[in-house]
């Protein structure tokens, strides 16, 4: 599931290290263009329901957070 993220966010997104990234929001790498895009992608590919109280900076700062809130929203 973290590959199929990976690639999602790398298209998404191209020219940021998602791998390493931890302040992708707080950092203001990711504008919220670019969370529009990824909750739609993420919600395509994952099948998942990501709400409006999903759209906090912690479940988007990083890889593994998008990682945890998919799998949150997939139990």
């Amino acid at each position: 599931m973290l590959e199929k993220l990976l690639e999602l966010l790398t298209e998404a997104v191209p020219g940021i290290d998602f791998e390493k990234e931890t302040a992708l929001v707080d950092d203001e790498l990711l504008e919220s263009l670019d969370i529009v895009t990824i909750v739609s992608e993420i919600k395509d590919l994952f099948d998942v329901e990501i709400t409006v109280d999903d759209l906090v900076p912690e479940n988007f700062n990083s890889l593994r957070a998008m990682a945890d809130l998919i799998e949150a929203r997939m139990a």
